[in-house]
């Protein structure tokens, strides 16, 4: 049985209360907002009986999802239904009131990858604190977590290291649904607002992605398979270094590499490491944009053998040793855009222990030790809002 999602619900005639009697609806989507027969959760949403459509909002990437990360956009016109696109990235990341003064509830339907850093889910919480202050509904159109329900992985961010790829104490890895995960922000909020999750039917815990039965519409630019999200929990640190994390290669976070590392000996140090589920190839790629576009860079490539095995994170904590060790007269933290601020590898990790004990293998080892106490102590917190088996 393929797993309905819950705009599949909706458009299968699943009624809710907030979406009828003439209701105002807005809507925060991107190109993942489908049903699993590629109906745009627009059109359902442009279609139903008893709601109208009257706004809608993009996140990171757009509306259509073109957009490399960080590139700000402005608000603009939908082509076909002449309503207005919201934009919550560019001059604000939080909608303002006017945003909302022609909606009654904020329908949300993005697939997110179940990992902190990435900004879907802040942008979630942000409309959740308007809607708040607006007195304005929110309803979670619920989609699977396609690293599953049952494994967390990584430290919980600190309070003060709050960010747009930080937004609240969680473990990096949350095993939450994107629904989940906004009734325990919504619960844990001083400011909660009136927010309900839309179910999904015969989704369960245990299940891959490709046992969903559902289409994967990359969610991002650089996130097109589900392989890529398996690394990316890992990976993704090394965007808080000079190392390229696989931007502007075909195998974006899969292939981490720098024109100074020699792809054979950083495969070997980390297969001498022994981690289950996974498999490191020596690998040569030359990027075509971001970090060391045009450049012949070495390094290495993921192999996720064992998708129930695989640490992501510890696995990218090792990976980041090292090369921070191994070429530690080339690698290098990014700097703080501005003087005061933090460094990026510190939202990411949610703290300044991993920038630095990398290098000191005694007080990595010690990190992930704590970050493991860490994930038992977040798996109780989280299991209150659990909606699925």
């Amino acid at each position: 049985m393929r797993v309905k999602t819950g705009v599949d619900v909706l458009a299968g005639g699943g009624a809710h209360p907030w979406l009828s009697g003439g209701a105002r609806i807005g809507l925060v989507t991107n190109p993942t907002g489908i049903t699993a027969d590629f109906i745009s959760t627009v059109d359902v949403c442009a279609g139903l009986a008893d709601a109208r459509l009257t706004a809608l909002y993009a996140c990171e990437h757009g509306l259509t999802g073109e957009l490399q990360a960080g590139i700000p956009f402005a608000d603009s016109e939908h082509p076909r239904y002449g309503i207005p696109v919201y934009s919550l990235y560019g001059t604000h990341k939080k909608p303002l009131p006017f945003m909302l003064a022609d909606v009654d509830t904020v329908l949300f339907d993005i697939q997110d990858v179940g990992v902190r850093y990435y900004t879907y889910a802040s942008t979630l919480f942000r409309m959740m604190e308007a809607c708040g202050e607006a007195g304005k509904q929110l309803l979670v159109l619920d989609r699977p977590n396609p690293l599953g329900g049952i494994e967390v992985e990584g430290g919980v961010l600190k309070q003060g290291y709050e960010s747009f790829v930080g937004a609240w104490t969680t473990s990096i890895r949350t095993g939450m649904t994107i629904g989940e995960l906004a009734l325990l922000v919504n619960a844990e909020h001083p400011e909660p607002c009136s927010l309900q999750v839309l179910a999904m039917e015969g989704w369960r815990r245990r299940m891959t992605f490709a046992e969903t039965g559902l289409p994967w519409m990359m969610p991002s630019p650089n996130m097109p398979t589900v392989d890529t999200v398996r690394a990316y929990a890992g990976t993704c640190l090394f965007e808080g270094t000079n190392v390229s994390e696989g931007r502007g290669t075909t195998r974006p976070f899969e292939w981490i590499g720098a024109p100074w590392i020699n792809g054979e000996q950083l495969a070997e140090a980390m297969q001498s490491h022994g981690l289950q589920g996974v498999h490191f190839h020596p690998m040569y790629m030359t990027p075509a944009f971001s970090k060391h576009a045009g450049k012949l860079c070495g390094g290495v490539r993921i192999f996720v053998t064992d998708e129930k095995q695989f640490r992501s994170v510890e696995t990218g904590l090792l990976l980041l040793h090292e090369i921070a060790a191994g070429y530690a007269e080339q690698f290098e933290w990014l700097e703080p855009p501005r003087k005061g601020s933090r460094y990026f590898i510190d939202l990411l990790t949610g703290s300044v222990e991993v920038r630095e004990v990398i290098g000191d293998p005694d007080r990595l080892f010690r990190l992930m030790q704590v970050w493991r106490e860490q994930e038992q102590i977040w798996r109780e917190r989280r299991r209150p809002f659990l909606i699925y088996d």
